[in-house]
């Protein structure tokens, strides 16, 4: 990909990490909101950097319904995030979000 690349995260994404940073500490993942915050904050970072480097892999067929490409980040040696776009020329919206835990991951393999 030549020239600026516009990434969106679709608003269902959006929604999906807000409501994260809440789950991880209801749950008591994280001792402090902040640190909750902290993470899903490297997960956006992450989004950026990754789609900006153009390295992805083609989602297989059963689920390109989350999108029809992804690339993933390690956010720890227990949890992979795996995170669904398609692509436009020089835009890239969002589509989708799991972790390694969620059973449609199973389909990465």
């Amino acid at each position: 990909m030549v020239g600026k690349i516009e990434i969106i995260i679709s608003p269902p994404v959006i929604a999906y990490l807000n409501d994260l940073v809440i789950v991880l500490y209801k749950e008591e993942y994280f001792g402090f909101i902040e640190s909750a915050e902290d993470y899903v904050s490297k997960i956006y970072k992450a989004i950026e950097y990754n789609l900006k480097a153009g390295v992805y892999k083609s989602t297989p067929t059963t689920i390109q319904f989350l999108g029809k490409n992804y690339i993933f980040y390690k956010s720890n040696t227990r949890t992979t995030w795996y995170i669904f776009f398609e692509k436009h020329k020089n835009k890239i919206l969002v589509t989708g979000i799991l972790t390694n835990h969620s059973p449609l991951a199973n389909n990465l393999k």
